[in-house]
Parts: structure tokens; sequence; C-alpha cells
């Protein structure tokens, strides 16, 4: 049997969360679901999860959205990395990124969580920091504003308007990692 990817968007849960910049990360996953025309159902996994391929013959994903909030989504990523007996190696992060401008994807494999509390918990978790992110930059606050005000507010009018795009780039990016693997993928969208 193939080994799927477990894409996992982190957000917060509730419909109060669900057009904050914190939330980006389940807004690409609704966008590859609705590519592969997958439906998302309550699972065992405190997640809800589509499964299935985007394209006849591509890669089988997984999608999780956990329904804990951001700063403890590693219990629901733990728990289907067990589920689906899949090694780290086989995980895609899908998260918003205040150290990356708006409009901005970067990739990479490992690393530390770079001050992001829900990748923090994934890792603490797991055990292991051995996945991909794809980071999805929602830029930094304005002046003095707090950084945790800022991920926990809707995009402005300006952003919006820019955001389907943003949300497609990284949805490209997954499909391009699933496919491609991670250097192709680099190399498509970090050389923008």
């Amino acid at each position: 049997m193939e080994t799927p990817w477990l894409v996992v968007g982190l957000g917060n849960p509730g419909p109060g969360y669900a057009a904050t910049r914190h939330n980006v990360g389940q807004m690409v996953l609704d966008e590859l679901a609705s590519r592969g025309g997958l439906t998302f159902k309550t699972h065992k996994t405190n997640a809800t999860v589509a499964e299935g391929r985007l394209t006849p013959g591509g890669p089988r994903l997984v999608l999780a959205k956990p329904n804990t909030y951001m700063n403890v989504s590693g219990g629901p990523v733990s728990q289907l990395l067990r589920f689906y007996s899949l090694d780290p190696s086989r995980l895609i992060v899908v998260h918003d990124e205040l150290d990356i401008p708006f409009d901005t994807i970067r990739l990479k494999h490992g690393g530390g969580h770079g001050g992001h509390n829900g990748v923090r918990d994934v890792i603490a978790a797991t055990g292991s920091g051995d996945f991909t992110r794809v980071r999805v930059g929602v830029g930094r606050p304005p002046g003095s504003s707090a950084a945790a005000d800022h991920v926990l507010k809707a995009f402005s009018a300006a952003e919006r308007k820019n955001l389907p795009i943003l949300v497609s780039d990284a949805a490209d990016a997954v499909e391009e990692i699933t496919s491609a693997g991670l250097t192709a993928a680099q190399n498509r969208f970090h050389a923008r």
C-alpha cells in the first residue's frame, strides 16, 4: 500500500478564528480539499480529516485540521502519525509565519520552531523536528503592535485582495512537495 503524506494545517477552531492570519494553514487545506473534491470528516484523533488524491494517479494525501487551539496542535498531529503509521518525514505542516512578508511562501525541512507555538508543540509532541514546513508569510504587525494580537486578527482589506493567490500558491507548494520533492518546490517558490 502506498504511504500517504500527512498534511496538517495549523489554526484555531471555530468560526471566530476562521478568517484570521493564524488560520491561513487551514485555509490552504480547504483549498487542497476543494481541488481534489475531498470532504473533511470527524476523525477518531482530535482532528477533522479528508483523504484521497488531488489528481488521478497523484500521491495519496491525508489532509488534517486539528480541533485544538494552535498552541496545543501537537497532540492531534502525534495521534495522526500513529494512526496512519507514518514517520515525521511524511508530515507537512502548513502554518502562518510572522518573519516572512505577506504574500511570500518559504519551504523547509527540519529545524526549530522559530518562535511559532503551534510548531513548537508539534515538535514536543512528536519528539521530532524532522518534518517539512510550508511557511505562509503573514508579515509583522505595524509599529509596536503585539504579534499575538496581529495573528488573531483578520487580514486587512488590501491583504484580502491577494489572499486567494497566497493560499493557492501555498496549496501549489504542497502539491509540488508531494509529487516532485522539496528541492523542486523550493526552486519554484523561493525564486519568486
